[in-house]
């Protein structure tokens, strides 16, 4: 009975690992060049962040573009968003826990993604 638990939580490990790579096929579909692209085009700072942390687009595109905050393992957090202008977005972090979190970014008109990741304290 002892090899059988083993098994079970490697399966069921598996399994997350699956169903969670699923939900965010969306930005995997993306090619790489593609994403680089985008993520040369915009900053993200400060890192670490304390308490907000400042996303600024060389386009005139903060108004359409979609922000998913993540978690290292990969569940959305919420995070406050405030549009300072039509180049910038600010996310308050202060009340999530400290660690690393991947900040998703599309921008729905142009088709164009970038993930960054960042530290909070």
């Amino acid at each position: 009975m002892q090899t059988v638990k083993p098994l079970f939580i490697f399966c069921f490990c598996l399994w997350v690992g699956v169903a969670n790579a699923q939900s965010r096929e969306e930005f995997a579909q993306v090619s790489n060049t593609e994403q680089r692209e985008f993520s040369k085009s915009v900053q993200v700072f400060p890192n670490p962040a304390i308490e907000y942390l400042n996303v600024k687009f060389e386009e005139p595109v903060a108004r359409r573009t979609n922000l998913i905050l993540y978690n290292i393992i990969g569940s959305a957090m919420e995070a406050e968003k405030e549009v300072v202008d039509d180049y910038e977005v600010r996310l308050r972090v202060k009340d999530l826990p400290t660690g690393y979190y991947l900040l998703a970014l599309k921008d729905e008109q142009s088709n164009q993604r970038g993930t960054f990741k960042f530290l909070k304290r």
